[in-house]
């Protein structure tokens, strides 16, 4: 090792992908040690840190070169030590000073005092704060101040930010391109309005209202009110969750809906007010459209809804099977098998869409107009290469007998599905169709029935949630 190039020794470590190999290899003799020590980029570290600050000062000291840190305390409690605190972000501003990437997540001793310690990190550009309660918009306003190249900020169940000033400045820096908040109760859609012209270079948005407080927003106008129909820069985003937001006609989120021209992935997951024209109009203009995931709200009686009612209908299917010749990917999911009257997605709608789109891979949740025709004209799905069936219970052997028949398909799951037996896998046997076959919760589908299914098998059987 002594006569090797130090370049090949680093060629040679940054091949090695887990740490506790890295931690192996390192130990091995001194100059690798060192040479490892130099080259070291990232850490994960949590509640082995004890004393928490000594063994991070420790840490820092031996791999100057860290850009990527993530500290967690997932399982955390007392009698592992104290927790990183401020003092902890002090030594990773004085001692990473090619820090770009942070990840705190449980973190409760940190403040704000500790963040307004990292706006010293000019080349931040990733901070993601999980669990972080004792931190508050001002904490986040100070530290976008001095990190101006912020690029990436997730904030997940941060309760206690507040939209104030930092959504604001943000937004006049126009650096930010992929924002997700999650659950951070005191944000609401109507405060995304504030990021004015960073709009523009966002490429990736995650929005999710704790679902505890969706109804409590819905009766809440003003998150609504205060975001009026307005021209949103939005031609940028590549991809798009939304879950539990509102979703009011010609205000808000519904505004941007129909103006991502190079949208590519999209995620709507029980939002309350989604419309076929919301839909028809995402579709018109995200022609480069590959994934749709749709979960539709089955409560229609909100009084948001009473003048606009949902009307999220096959027209919204046949838009996407005409205007998105490159989707790949479909989820569609009801949230309990009641179906309203007035409005659903049929069968038809969906074949449609298989059958004009390279659909590559299919999920349905609680689709019960999905039947055994369905898994028929599926016979023709050439694409088709994944097919999850979660609660579809229209289903029977006849039906899933045809699996043998689909053109392309490898993998298949099937979750909570009461109309199967171990009969409707039983063609399956041996004929190496499937290279992976998933079984969940399937209480007249035994271990033994999905024996030489397929390849590769997984079985499961939980039956609590029929009771």
């Amino acid at each position: 090792m002594d006569d090797l190039p130090d370049q090949l020794v680093w060629d040679i470590l940054s091949r090695v992908k887990k740490t506790v190999d890295k931690n192996s290899a390192s130990l091995a003799c001194k100059r690798i040690y060192e040479l490892d020590n130099e080259q070291r980029q990232s850490m994960r570290v949590g509640c082995g840190l004890d004393p928490a600050n000594q063994a991070l000062t420790s840490l820092c000291n031996r791999f100057p070169n860290l850009a990527k840190v993530e500290i967690t305390y997932s399982g955390w409690m007392s009698k592992l030590g104290k927790q990183l605190d401020d003092q902890g972000l002090v030594i990773l501003a004085n001692n990473c000073p090619s820090l770009t990437d942070l990840t705190l997540s449980y973190c409760t001793f940190i403040t704000d005092v500790g963040l307004r310690h990292l706006a010293s990190c000019s080349k931040l550009s990733a901070l993601k704060l999980n669990f972080t309660p004792r931190i508050t918009g001002c904490g986040i306003l100070s530290l976008v101040v001095g990190c101006k190249n912020l690029t990436i900020l997730h904030l997940i169940r941060c309760l206690n930010v507040t939209s104030v000033e930092w959504l604001e400045y943000i937004g006049k820096l126009e650096t930010l391109e992929d924002l997700s908040i999650k659950n951070c109760r005191a944000l609401g859609e109507g405060d995304l309005i504030k990021l004015g012209s960073s709009w523009r270079k966002l490429k990736r948005l995650q929005f999710e209202v704790d679902a505890n407080y969706r109804y409590m927003k819905v009766y809440d106008r003003l998150a609504v009110d205060r975001w009026q129909k307005q021209w949103i820069p939005c031609e940028s985003m590549l991809e798009l969750s939304l879950v539990n937001c509102i979703i009011s006609p010609g205000r808000g989120l519904a505004c941007m809906l129909g103006k991502c021209k190079n949208l590519e992935k999209i995620h709507l997951d029980m939002c309350v007010g989604v419309r076929d024209c919301d839909i028809i109009g995402l579709a018109k203009k995200s022609s480069n459209l590959r994934s749709i995931s749709l979960r539709v709200p089955s409560d229609f009686s909100l009084p948001l809804l009473m003048n606009n009612p949902l009307r999220l209908t096959d027209e919204s299917l046949k838009a996407l099977a005409q205007n998105c010749s490159m989707l790949e990917s479909v989820r569609i999911s009801f949230s309990d098998g009641e179906f309203p009257s007035f409005s659903s997605f049929t069968q038809n709608g969906i074949l449609n869409l298989i059958q004009m789109c390279p659909i590559r891979e299919l999920a349905l949740d609680h689709v019960y107009s999905f039947n055994d025709v369905g898994m028929e004209a599926l016979c023709s799905a050439h694409y088709l290469e994944t097919l999850e069936l979660v609660r579809c219970q229209e289903i029977s052997d006849e039906g899933l007998q045809l699996v043998g028949q689909f053109p392309r398909l490898c993998i298949l799951r099937l979750k909570k599905c009461l109309g199967v037996t171990d009969d409707g896998l039983y063609p399956l046997a041996g004929t190496d169709k499937l290279d992976f076959l998933a079984v969940e919760d399937c209480p007249q589908i035994s271990e033994r029935g999905v024996q030489g299914a397929a390849r590769s098998v997984s079985f499961r059987q939980d039956l609590s949630w029929m009771y």
